[in-house]
């Protein structure tokens, strides 16, 4: 076991705006450190915060970012391309919605617009590497979740070539990656192909476990799914590159569950929340991640139907520095030991 997880740090996507502080990298991150948070994970897909393009071009430009960054006293934990992932692939039922997403050049065009964001995933991982970044997060896309519910009964084969096909697209973003020295943390998410443990092994398989393809752990889309979301550390830490602190409440009564309804956030059974508002373990989550060694960042997500953004920063960051395990390398009933040798060992054993 080696290493300290990271942290406190802030995704700055929910919090970006027109308005100051939070219109320009060294204003959000300035008032980000101000909080007490150490790190950010950067946006790539607002141009208030962070110029993609430009950045996978110019190692000065790359070199400012930095340099405003560690001016304010954060560091850069990952850049995120949640949108372009997310636009990698689209069922067409989706194509209007996730249209917004995409640049107006694009719009409308959904071959164009996958071909924009596998560019803009692959200009990602120059970018990282320019950063000095080993880490990304993103979305992964779906084709096949518009079939989630088996009613109507699919044709047999849906499945497997709507998952064959999410390989066959991402790969080439995976060996870009590695070419790079960077990997790429899928958040497990309803809406998107990977969402849960098993759609992330049938993707695994098809992509013959390629290195660059990690996980983004998120504990509150696993207690909305009714998962055990400490099982799955158990079962994935090797794949867990990234973490996403966000708190979740799951609320069932006799007239929602899981899906909730068609109601708004507010009158969800599954709820996000503040962190320390909801149902999700972290003092359990931390201390697991510790147990596997994970030592990158741990950042918090602010998502809530209740709380405002500002209160939910403000009590993030020392609600993250709390969680976070100084992991001991001793034992705690060390000083009840002993020196011994291989002969008081077979004589404690009764052997000759």
């Amino acid at each position: 076991m080696t290493g300290l997880i990271k942290g406190p740090a802030l995704f700055l996507a929910q919090f970006a705006g027109d308005d100051a502080p939070y219109n320009s990298l060294k204003s959000i991150t300035e008032w980000a450190a101000g909080l007490g948070y150490k790190g950010v994970q950067i946006p790539t897909f607002d141009a208030r915060l962070f110029d993609l393009d430009l950045a996978a071009e110019s190692q000065d430009y790359c070199d400012e970012v930095a340099g405003i960054c560690e001016a304010s006293g954060v560091a850069i934990t990952e850049l995120s391309t949640h949108l372009q992932g997310q636009l990698v692939a689209v069922n067409p039922a989706y194509d209007t919605a996730f249209d917004a997403f995409a640049p107006d050049r694009v719009k409308g065009d959904p071959k164009g617009r996958q071909e924009w964001a596998v560019d803009q995933m692959k200009k990602a991982a120059v970018a990282s590497r320019r950063l000095g970044l080993s880490e990304t997060v993103s979305f992964s896309g779906s084709l096949a979740f518009p079939y989630l519910y088996p009613w109507p009964q699919r044709p047999a084969g849906l499945i497997e070539e709507a998952f064959d096909e999410l390989a066959r697209r991402w790969m080439p973003i995976f060996d870009a990656y590695s070419d790079e020295g960077v990997r790429i943390g899928f958040e497990l998410h309803p809406g998107e192909d990977l969402f849960d443990g098993a759609t992330w092994e049938m993707f695994l398989d098809r992509v013959k476990e390629h290195e660059a393809a990690q996980i983004n752990y998120d504990p509150s889309h696993f207690l909305l799914q009714q998962m055990d979301y400490l099982a799955f550390i158990d079962l994935y830490h090797d794949r867990i590159n990234a973490f996403h602190v966000k708190d979740a409440e799951f609320r069932p009564d006799g007239r929602q569950g899981v899906y909730s309804g068609y109601q708004p956030w507010l009158d969800r059974a599954g709820r996000f929340r503040s962190l320390g508002d909801g149902q999700v373990d972290f003092s359990a989550i931390f201390s697991k991640l510790a147990q596997y060694g994970y030592n990158s960042w741990a950042v918090l997500e602010w998502e809530c139907c209740l709380k405002s953004p500002e209160q939910g920063a403000a009590e993030g960051a020392p609600f993250i520095a709390n969680h976070i395990i100084e992991v001991t390398d001793k034992a705690f009933d060390d000083f009840a030991g002993g020196e011994t040798d291989i002969a008081t060992i077979h004589q404690m054993l009764g052997l000759s």
